[in-house]
């Protein structure tokens, strides 16, 4: 049997016809497939010759089917899960990105993404923001498996790059109109300006809008009731919205490209995202006031009730910081009478529609240039540097508890800002049998992150000022070698190094644990719960910071280095220029960090918790084809990873914890096709397994770490046809379907049951007519269209009284009205 032949088999072997590579639906005039050209090596190729799993968007694909940010995109990619929000940030500009099971899950600052995010060659530091709206791009690439060597620290798991529209030498207008379920208002604007034959520009501009899917609507309650209003408690906002999971985001970008000779280029990019919206939807699945893990819930109720849950009662239940009225014995008097937590406050048997009352806001601001320099020296050599500046001021809130009592409420801040450089040597030697590409990178961001969260009605009042910096240093060499003209080697490295450092100030403004224990105020001597009187209440306890008894969080700068070397090692063989067989190994890092928030002190003289880092290491085995006048591609892909030292946020109390868990080892495989069946019909599809375990635990959090490593979905599917034909009068007229099934999966390291996702099988549809000359386009089309709904993300707070999740957005209709001006 020949080279080819087995390749095929192989793919049928495991559904050919249910998979396929996601590239593009577009064509070619000569009625083949169309050539991808990606740079995933940091060099322009043909994605057909390039020796690892990709998967690549064109503009023209991402307007067909009306995706507007990578999220997006999830349910198209195999092995790859992109969610808008994470765990109680209550921001959908947040982006929960994993690749083959591999990525993080948590907005915090201290924690790095697994996923690295670039626009343009610069990095995107923080998951916050990362949820990029799809303007003006060219295409996006989406690389599976560790991507160390090339793009460098966090990017274990992947990377995303996003490639934005090069300025054309012809003035170009187009804009674009979209309207749709929840009152959806959309304008986009582009337009390509050239200022001279040597200086060309683009702008464009969007401004989207969409009431939110779930309504906030009035408690039923039979009797008066007090409440705190909102902003009574510690918060970074008190803005509210009559609903929840809606956009409001404006986005500019402009790009300026200088021809300065033949041999120079210099790109300038500048964009600004702004963001004034609700916070994501919120739904409460369960509540916990009585029982040995209630802790907030059941002495919020027992405060009401006057029910003596510790000899302190009286005391904890006082005066709430700084909301003077008290809790104790407030349902003994109908002038202060509360509403108990629980299912009767938060079930409104829809989830659609919340008794939420307390803050609801998701505001950001995020901007940053990038100057790109390319200097060819000589016909060998190109010189490249990518210069990046960043800032974000970032603030939501949530109300978690999904009642009109201000019971469980978690706000934040965050500021961030980041600067980098990268040189890159790219050369073409030996009649191109050499093509290597060697580099310096530098990058540096700082800012703070600051906790808001209110547990009990205010018993607990975690306020966490936390700030951080980080400067990374990294040399690197790629080279590929043609040894025959058929087979190749490649070798590649990177050396990373990273100093980090952390000032936590988590602190606790109600002093709950003071008086739980019955020694308070903090100045007050030990003797009172039998401690040496020579010791103050703070003292006792282990509060930390002399000049400030409330602080939890160990005093002082902490510091973690971390250096690692990530190499890639790959063989491939060119049976012809249709066939290549490949076989690689590479390594991935993300650095280590601290956990942050802490809501009780640690053991006296404890040192801040600190985690480590984690890597990946995968073998790779692949092909990639195409067949019959490149009417059909087939590429396969099938992999083995160690993931090591994996860090995982777990829920213990209170808290969500950070630590290493454990190590795991991750196979599956990518099946990917494309094809064109006649004149009129296009089938793209994909197909992605896994097979996640873990094959250590660590000890200290085996109690809280579940079976199933989260975000593993072992099997993902998607097909999509494109039906497509030219009317009389020269328009085209096309219908596209997406199908997508994903199994059952977890949300959470603990594998908590009602944040499971369970086997999804979504359809989205869209119909459009462009005219003969392409100037106009109608589009009318319609996602989840079968109203699957599902848990996206969420948080099992059992000590704080609630799980809560963020259901998927139900069924939408749209319609877009686009013009070349």
């Amino acid at each position: 049997m020949t080279p080819r032949a087995l390749c095929l088999a192989a793919a049928i072997s495991i559904g050919l016809p249910l998979a396929a590579f996601s590239q593009t639906s577009a064509v070619a005039d000569t009625g083949t497939l169309e050539e991808i050209v990606v740079t995933a090596e940091k060099r322009t190729e043909n994605i057909q010759e390039v020796p690892i799993a990709i998967t690549a968007y064109s503009e023209s694909e991402l307007r067909a089917k009306g995706l507007t940010d990578i999220h997006s995109l999830s349910t198209l990619t195999p092995n790859v899960n992109l969610d808008a929000g994470s765990p109680f940030s209550g921001s959908n500009s947040v982006l929960s990105a994993s690749i083959r099971g591999i990525g993080q899950d948590d907005f915090a600052f201290n924690l790095d993404p697994g996923v690295g995010v670039y626009v343009d060659g610069v990095y995107y530091a923080r998951t916050v923001g990362a949820n990029q709206n799809l303007l003006d791009v060219e295409r996006i690439e989406i690389l599976n498996g560790p991507q160390g060597t090339l793009f460098g620290r966090n990017t274990i798991g992947g990377a995303i790059s996003i490639v934005t529209r090069t300025p054309g030498d012809q003035l170009d207008v187009q804009a674009q109109v979209t309207g749709g379920s929840y009152d959806r208002r959309d304008v986009a604007l582009l337009a390509d300006i050239p200022l001279a034959s040597n200086l060309l520009s683009t702008v464009t501009f969007s401004d989207a809008y969409r009431e939110g899917y779930q309504k906030r609507i009035p408690y039923p309650s039979p009797t008066p009731y007090v409440s705190d209003p909102v902003g009574a408690l510690h918060s970074s906002g008190t803005e509210t919205f009559d609903t929840q999971g809606g956009e409001n985001q404006q986005v500019a970008r402009a790009k300026l490209l200088w021809k300065a000779t033949d041999s120079l280029t210099a790109t300038l990019s500048l964009d600004w995202t702004h963001t004034n919206q609700p916070s994501t939807a919120s739904s409460v699945l369960a509540t916990n006031t009585s029982g040995p893990t209630a802790v907030f819930g059941a002495f919020y109720n027992a405060c009401l009730l006057g029910i003596a849950f510790a000899p302190t009662a009286p005391l904890v239940c006082g005066p709430r910081n700084i909301v003077g009225t008290p809790l104790w014995q407030a349902n003994l008097n109908p002038a202060t009478t509360r509403l108990l937590y629980g299912p009767a406050v938060t079930n409104t048997g829809n989830i659609d529609t919340t008794y939420a009352t307390g803050e609801n806001f998701d505001k950001l601001d995020s901007y940053g240039g990038a100057l790109t320099a390319e200097w060819t020296l000589n016909p060998s050599f190109t010189l490249r540097s990518i210069t990046g500046w960043r800032r974000l001021h970032w603030t939501p809130g949530l109300d978690a508890d999904g009642s009109p009592i201000d019971f469980f409420e978690l706000s934040f801040a965050e500021g961030q800002h980041q600067i980098s450089e990268e040189l890159q040597l790219i050369g073409d030697l030996l009649d191109s049998k050499l093509k290597l590409v060697a580099g310096l990178y530098y990058f540096n961001e700082g800012g703070y992150i600051h906790d808001y969260v209110t547990f009990g009605g205010g018993l607990l009042q975690i306020d966490g000022p936390n700030t951080l910096d980080t400067t990374s240093y990294a040399t690197f060499i790629h080279a590929d070698y043609r040894v025959t003209d058929n087979f190749g080697i490649t070798l590649g490295g990177r050396e990373s190094a990273d100093r980090k450092t952390f000032t936590g100030g988590q602190q606790d403004l109600n002093e709950f644990f003071y008086k739980i224990s019955g020694c308070y105020p903090p100045t007050a001597s030990a003797s009172l719960i039998g401690a040496p009187a020579t010791l103050t209440c703070q003292q006792a306890l282990g509060f930390p910071n002399p000049a400030n008894p409330y602080q939890v969080y160990p005093v002082g700068l902490n510091h973690q280095n971390f250096t690692e070397f990530t190499p890639t090692v790959g063989v491939q063989y060119h049976f012809d220029p249709s066939l290549m067989i490949y076989a690689d190994y590479a390594k991935g890092f993300k650095s280590g960090g601290w956990t942050t928030r802490l809501t009780a002190p640690l053991p006296p003289g404890s040192p801040a918790q600190a985690f480590g880092p984690e890597t990946d290491q995968t073998y790779e085995v692949g092909f990639k084809s195409d067949w019959l006048d490149r009417q059909l591609i087939v590429n396969a892909a099938a992999f083995y990873s160690l993931y090591d030292g994996i860090q995982l946020t777990y829920q213990i109390s209170t808290s969500p914890v950070t630590q290493n868990a454990g190590n795991a080892t991750i196979k599956g495989l990518e099946l990917e096709t494309q094809s064109r069946l006649g004149q009129y019909f296009a089938l793209t599809a994909n197909l992605g397994y896994m097979d996640a375990y873990y094959t250590y635990i660590n000890p200290d959090a085996a109690a809280f770490t579940g079976s199933e490593l989260p975000k593993t979905p072992r099997l993902k599917i998607s097909i999509s046809p494109d039906v497509h034909t030219t009317l009389n009068n020269g328009s085209v007229l096309r219908l596209a379907v997406d199908y997508s099934h994903t199994s059952h999966m977890f949300n959470d390291a603990q594998n908590t049951p009602l944040l499971a996702r369970p086997d999804v099988d979504m359809v989205n549809a869209s119909t459009s007519i462009a005219s003969a000359d392409g100037r106009i386009t109608f589009t009318i089309g319609g996602t989840n269209l079968t109203d699957k709904r599902y848990i996206t993300t969420g948080q099992p707070q059992i000590a704080g009284g609630v799980i809560f999740g963020t259901y998927n957005p139900p069924r939408e209709w749209y319609a877009t009205l686009g013009l070349k001006l």
